[in-house]
């Protein structure tokens, strides 16, 4: 038998920051620069930061309490809320992924249509051939192993960091402080009074930016120790934290934001060129291919990772669990690529690919986000795992309630268009929870579940009539 592969601290701090550091960051001068000025970017990081910090707590806290769970985000919500919900985070967590994956293709292909037109803003048909191409590459690439994978994402995580930091260097050196002010409470007419409203306008892209965060957590399975995933979760949150505040902040420094706003994706390109010149725009644009490329690599690895435990756990169709020689989830790995080119061919028709793509991909990860709060408040509030007078059940009770309010709050401040969009997916997906408890010989929905799917089947049927009507538009 194969010697079980394994994972040092410093694959799974890379696998946490290799998932976060993708195509987000790379597009934050504009979508803040669109959206609010230093004052409000400032409170929205605050806002994110505290949440997304106080969910990597969780995701400590629960690798050390539940260290026989080790499938990560969706096995949380299983063990916590039954199995149907666990199936929601499961197949919202995956299908989130798979939307994110195209966000990736689409910003390499805009990138590239800046220097090649038949590329335009990343959705024309040259494009979507192209990115057909690099997908089933890095697919058969995976198939050959994940431990090699792995390793050329910690190679590639830590040359897609240094472009970023160039930027960074480069922006503070040119910073003009009364640009800075003159854009501070947003610019023009906009004032304090305001800044509630420019928040909510980002919210749904801190969220992108962060997801990955739960990149250890996920591969649990392989750690040589369980106190590496905590560890890694934390420390790669907090360095890529700080990569985000000053990518953000630091241009309102160099350029207006009615300036920023109108830069081209990736927007980090534009502002460095109007720095130092055109190579900058060109450094940034190499730097965002590797990044994405790396970024790809690693979600295609999580999401395959959670299709195969989603069936080893009897969520989905156990014929998802299937390996190959190399170990590598192959089954999950072909339906995950196979939804993502179907994704691609769907953004020819949507004018604002990546926008949606990034916001569904937000919306669909935050309902496991949600259910693993909201697990993490559960154990505190039944002391289970807790001793009596333990000293961590204070602590683990105002990370866990944060981290369920701040979920909930992105959540709506996300809007209804996105949950609706994502129930469309979530109730036909439904399907594959139903065939995996039929398989099992298992009753497939509890009373409680049977609400729930018909919260989803309204919502959908609800999206699908939004978008009939026009009242939806992607």
């Amino acid at each position: 038998m194969a010697e079980r592969q394994t994972f040092s601290r410093l694959t799974l701090t890379a696998m946490v920051v290799g998932s976060m550091v993708g195509a987000g960051i790379f597009s934050l001068p504009a979508r803040f620069g669109a959206a609010t000025g230093p004052f409000g970017a400032i409170v929205a990081w605050i806002i994110a930061g505290g949440g997304m910090l106080m969910l990597a707590f969780v995701f400590q806290s629960l690798a050390v309490r539940k260290p026989e769970i080790n499938a990560g985000i969706f096995a949380y919500a299983k063990e916590g809320f039954g199995n149907y919900l666990g199936f929601a985070a499961a197949f919202g967590f995956w299908i989130g992924t798979c939307l994110g994956n195209v966000t990736y293709f689409v910003l390499i292909k805009s990138t590239l249509g800046a220097f090649f037109p038949v590329f335009g803003d990343g959705n024309t048909p040259q494009a979507i051939i192209v990115s057909s191409i690099i997908l089933w590459s890095f697919h058969f690439m995976i198939l050959r192993g994940i431990k090699e994978a792995a390793f050329i994402n910690t190679v590639v995580t830590i040359a897609k960091i240094l472009p970023i930091f160039v930027f960074i260097a480069f922006m503070a050196f040119a910073f003009d402080y009364e640009l800075f002010a003159a854009s501070f409470w947003g610019g023009g007419n906009y004032s304090g009074s305001e800044v509630f409203d420019q928040v909510r306008s980002t919210m749904l892209v801190t969220v992108f930016v962060f997801i990955g965060i739960e990149g250890a957590s996920v591969y649990s399975r392989y750690a040589k120790r369980r106190e590496d995933v905590g560890w890694a979760t934390v420390m790669g949150f907090i360095g890529v934290l700080c990569l985000l505040v000053l990518v953000t902040l630091l241009p309102y420094g160099v350029l207006l934001r009615p300036e920023l706003a109108e830069l081209r994706q990736p927007s980090m390109a534009g502002a460095l060129e109007a720095v130092v010149g055109s190579w900058g725009l060109k450094f940034v644009s190499a730097g965002l291919i590797v990044s994405v490329l790396g970024a790809y690599l690693a979600w295609s690895l999580l999401a395959a990772e959670v299709l195969y435990s989603a069936a080893k756990y009897g969520l989905v169709p156990k014929t998802f669990a299937h390996e190959n020689k190399h170990q590598v989830p192959s089954t999950a790995l072909w339906i995950t690529n196979i939804v993502v080119q179907c994704f691609l061919i769907v953004t020819i028709f949507s004018q604002y690919a990546f926008d949606l793509s990034l916001e569904m991909t937000s919306a669909l990860t935050l309902i496991p986000y949600l259910l693993v709060a909201g697990y993490a408040l559960k154990l505190v509030l039944t002391r289970e795992t807790y001793a009596p007078g333990s000293k961590d059940w204070g602590r683990d009770m105002t990370w866990a309630a944060i981290a369920v309010v701040y979920t909930v709050f992105m959540l709506l401040s996300g809007g209804l268009k996105h949950l609706v969009l994502a129930c469309i997916l979530l109730a036909p997906g439904t399907l594959m929870f139903i065939l995996a408890r039929r398989e099992q010989g298992q009753t497939v929905f509890r009373p409680r579940e049977l609400g729930l799917l018909g919260v989803f089947v309204v919502g959908a049927a609800a999206g699908i009539y939004g978008l009939a009507t026009g009242m939806i538009t992607i």
